[in-house]
């Protein structure tokens, strides 16, 4: 059964499809009944109410547009590589960056490279960001932690991440530690950042009302401060993501024989475009399904704490 809205003036509310398909009886509406507020069309089917879901926000719609931009660009790039205005050189086609990737496929470097470098990320991530998220809520909460360690982290915080690595060879040689201390380091900041500057605006009202339940230190934290801030911790673990991938660059450019900043640096080298242009989608497309994996996170902290 479904309505709509009468016109002004009097006039029949006439009510169609209810139970049985009968039609319901008419109900006068004068002029001075307020018509219902804009807004999704409300469908009446078996008693149950159920608002239709707006156009842009249907999730097939959200897919298809979030693809369209992508084969914008693909159509753009393989029309600019067989124009003749570039080189193979300076710009391989599509084809020839398929094929050097089912060449490193074939010979087994492809899935190496992708899984080493996934590997440091994630490791190094989750480090760092557990790091800032205890930190940044000490710095946060403590006036004391404040005044100790926010001068000292904001000029450590401004070191550039090139800066880190000779130090770090030097201190525990090219290895495995090196690579994931910096991408701590580079998952560091953000969330530090985010979690003390947004916990030092915590409403005030809310940790009183938490602490007239009883509810101090970790407690309180958890069940008050925390989910008070939790669109701020997540902006903050997007962005960690995104700075870790960056310092896995840094790290595996300069020391690394495997993973995609070593296929960066030796496809310079060798003058491989081809497989410059895959390392650059590879570390496009895996920054994108790393982050969907923290939207996932977004999700079910939002039914936790929400």
């Amino acid at each position: 059964m479904s309505y709509q809205n009468a016109p002004e003036g009097d006039g029949p509310l006439i009510v169609v499809g209810g139970p049985g398909g009968e039609v319901g009886s008419a109900t006068s509406v004068s002029r001075e009944t307020p018509r219902p507020p804009a807004g999704p069309r409300v469908v009446v089917e078996g008693g149950a109410l159920a608002a239709r879901t707006p156009f842009l926000s249907r999730r097939w719609v959200r897919i298809t547009g979030g693809l369209v931009l992508p084969a914008i660009i693909l159509v753009v790039w393989q029309l600019a590589s067989t124009s003749g205005a570039f080189t193979s050189a300076q710009l391989p086609s599509p084809a020839m960056v398929w094929n050097a990737a089912v060449d490193l496929a074939q010979r087994g470097l492809l899935g190496l490279y992708i899984a080493i470098s996934t590997q440091r990320v994630l490791i190094g991530f989750a480090c760092g960001a557990a790091l800032g998220l205890v930190l940044g809520a000490v710095v946060g909460l403590s006036r004391l932690a404040d005044i100790l360690f926010s001068s000292t982290l904001a000029a450590v915080r401004a070191v550039p991440s090139l800066a880190w690595v000779p130090l770090l060879i030097l201190w525990f040689k090219i290895g495995e530690d090196s690579k994931i201390i910096l991408i701590a380091i580079g998952a560091f900041f953000p969330v530090y950042t985010t979690v003390a500057a947004s916990l030092k605006h915590v409403d005030r009202h809310l940790v009183e009302a938490g602490r007239a339940f009883g509810l101090n230190g970790v407690r309180l934290f958890t069940t008050v401060q925390l989910p008070s801030v939790l669109p701020a911790v997540i902006s903050g673990l997007r962005l960690a993501l995104a700075q870790a991938w960056l310092f896995l660059v840094a790290a595996e450019l300069i020391a690394s024989s495997m993973g995609l900043g070593f296929l960066l640096s030796d496809s310079q080298n060798n003058g491989r475009t081809d497989r410059l242009f895959l390392a650059i989608i590879l570390l496009a497309l895996l920054g994108k399904a790393t982050d969907s994996l923290v939207g996932l996170f977004e999700r079910w902290a939002n039914r936790r704490w929400a």
